[in-house]
């Protein structure tokens, strides 16, 4: 008798037989692209953080928290280029 987690790990094969294997050319571009994309997340975080500062020094409370969730979203929004990216280069290969 299978146990219920060799049951399911049969069913994710059969729904993806082929999966491609990753090879060093892919491991290099998923690397480029995760350097390009944290070079995006410092960026905003280094502007945004700046803005922030300015927004908490003129106690605009408003203006700090609209600013914390531009933060939060900027990194989602880059979050899913990357993945989006990456995602591209795995199904080339």
């Amino acid at each position: 008798m299978k146990s219920a987690y060799e049951l399911a790990m049969e069913r994710l094969q059969e729904s993806d037989p082929e999966k491609h294997p990753v090879t060093d050319e892919m491991k290099k571009a998923l690397a480029a692209v995760d350097e390009k994309f944290d070079a995006k997340v410092a960026e905003r975080e280094i502007f945004l953080t700046q803005t922030l500062a300015t927004a908490t020094a003129n106690q605009d409370l408003q203006q700090v928290e609209l600013i914390q969730k531009q933060i939060s979203n900027e990194k989602v929004r880059i979050e899913e280029e990357r993945e989006t990216a990456k995602d591209k280069i795995r199904n080339e290969g």
